[in-house]
């Protein structure tokens, strides 16, 4: 029974604990995409992708706003950015350029993410692990499958310049995760209990 009233289902994301309201749900969705744009003006400058913080917020509103939440903001974040605001690394803008795979990556990362946190539990490091680790390949996919026809370089060369160089960031990103979201959880059940 409780599975046809939603505001009878447990919280599966740490969003499900507001309420769903279409007010709500959009400003979710335009905070995700924003904190994203910021993100991605903490950058190091590589050639020809700059190490931003970007992923982290991608995956991190996966995991903390669901499936629909998540890939609206990244829509939203993409297509403005499309439309010239400068809010994609290195305060650039528009469609193209060898970072633009992973801006759409993001989408699709933002989704498969948020698919895995409804069904499994954001209050488990190795599960928030395993979701961060899925999307961080959803991610290099179409980020190297982008560099390697921008660029016309080998599948070889497009790892070495869209992956490898990623990895460890990515790690300690994923490790925050995996401690950010089952320490929110703690708060929220704490605070419940008063």
């Amino acid at each position: 029974m409780s599975s046809l009233n939603p505001a009878l289902r447990p919280a599966r994301v740490v969003a499900d604990l507001l309420p769903r309201r279409a007010a709500v749900d959009v400003a979710l969705v335009a905070v995700a995409a924003a904190l994203t744009g910021l993100s991605a003006q903490v950058s190091i400058p590589w050639w020809p992708v700059p190490l931003t913080l970007q992923t982290f917020a991608v995956l991190l509103a996966g995991s903390s706003l669901g499936a629909a939440r998540a890939s609206a903001a990244m829509v939203l974040y993409a297509g403005a950015g499309v439309a010239g605001v400068p809010w994609f690394a290195k305060h650039t803008s528009g469609w193209g350029g060898p970072t633009f795979g992973y801006v759409l990556g993001f989408v699709a990362a933002a989704l498969v993410v948020g698919l895995l946190s409804e069904r499994l539990s954001t209050r488990k490091p190795v599960q928030v692990l395993a979701a961060f680790a899925l999307g961080s390949v959803v991610v290099y996919a179409f980020g190297a499958s982008w560099l390697k026809q921008d660029l016309g370089v080998s599948w070889s060369q497009a790892a070495d310049l869209g992956i490898w160089k990623f990895l460890p960031g990515d790690a300690v990103k994923a490790l925050a995760a995996a401690g950010l979201l089952p320490a929110t959880w703690a708060l929220v059940d704490r605070v419940r209990r008063g």
